[in-house]
């Protein structure tokens, strides 16, 4: 394989075949983009098909060392034996040298969720502008109907069915689902759509807009939901997958139904809503400490 692998220009055709062909979101595309610069330079001036298995794991091991938690560098392996795949693909590349790998264990940890209380002291914030209506509605919407960041950012209008209270979202690897919207989101997204025409650029199709009138990013959309907490009087910071988990537990908590919770996060597989099993029993865990006669005191 020729030393064109590490020309940005096979890089940003390989960006390209997961935007076009795999149907990856911009979001995981730009940190793929990061992991394979990192490759390059870990690997310098090695051209990257004379590299070998024992190489990949002496990377794997700085970036450890580094403080890539085990999930990251899992991504990070990932990242790298897919484009090897596509330089192999394309580019003649004879082996993959990250294949049969597994990154470091690191301790499993729950995702944090806000309390019912919180999360309704969070939405029940005060309406001045359009920016707050504007607000109020993507944080009334994270949290009725558990969307990810990236699904909040790419809705348009024409998404929204206020009559069958639902919403269409087009989530991971492009597949859509459709949402329930709640009450309170149906009542704070119609009252931005009433005044969005005052801030959006007469072209502008996304349902919700930055202060300049474009489609709003999603750094704009976590710095606003960590301004809000804080002035809402959360004491932890929070950021708009939380309220994706917060979603998540507390349809659990009330249900049960670990299915339906699966079906509305748009998980692929039920194994990564599991994880919502264990913070329900945390919550009856501590519940049963609190009301038990016989809880609190150990043998």
């Amino acid at each position: 394989m020729p030393d064109a692998a590490q020309d940005p220009a096979t890089l940003l055709g390989y960006l390209a075949y997961l935007l076009n062909e795999r149907n990856y979101s911009p979001h995981t595309s730009d940190n793929y983009a990061r992991d394979i610069r990192r490759l390059f330079g870990l690997a310098g001036s090695t051209p990257l098909s004379e590299l070998k298995s024992h190489h990949i794991r002496r990377y794997i091991a700085q970036l450890h060392g580094s403080g890539l938690s085990g999930r990251s560098l899992a991504r990070v392996l990932s990242s790298w034996r897919g484009f090897y795949n596509y330089l192999m693909r394309d580019h003649g590349c004879k082996v993959n040298p990250c294949v049969g790998l597994r990154p470091p264990k690191s301790p499993k940890t729950l995702p944090h969720a806000l309390s019912p209380d919180e999360a309704v002291k969070l939405v029940e914030m005060k309406v001045e502008t359009p920016l707050d209506a504007r607000d109020k509605a993507m944080f009334e919407l994270l949290y009725s109907s558990g969307l990810r960041l990236a699904e909040l950012v790419s809705l348009d209008p024409i998404a929204m069915d206020f009559a069958d209270a639902s919403v269409r979202v087009t989530g991971k690897g492009n597949k859509t689902r459709i949402v329930p919207l709640g009450s309170h989101a149906i009542t704070a997204l119609k009252a931005w759509l009433a005044v969005r025409d005052q801030v959006a650029k007469p072209e502008e199709t996304a349902l919700f807009v930055g202060s300049k009138g474009a489609r709003i990013s999603p750094r704009t959309v976590e710095l606003q939901l960590d301004k809000w907490a804080l002035k809402q009087g959360l004491n932890s910071s929070v950021h708009p997958h939380m309220l994706r988990h917060s979603f998540a537990t507390h349809v659990l908590q009330s249900s049960g139904d670990l299915r339906a919770v699966q079906e509305m996060l748009g998980h692929a597989s039920i194994s990564t809503t599991q994880v919502y099993t264990h913070l329900d029993f945390q919550y009856l865990a501590k519940i049963y400490d609190g009301a038990h006669p016989r809880a609190k005191k150990k043998p």
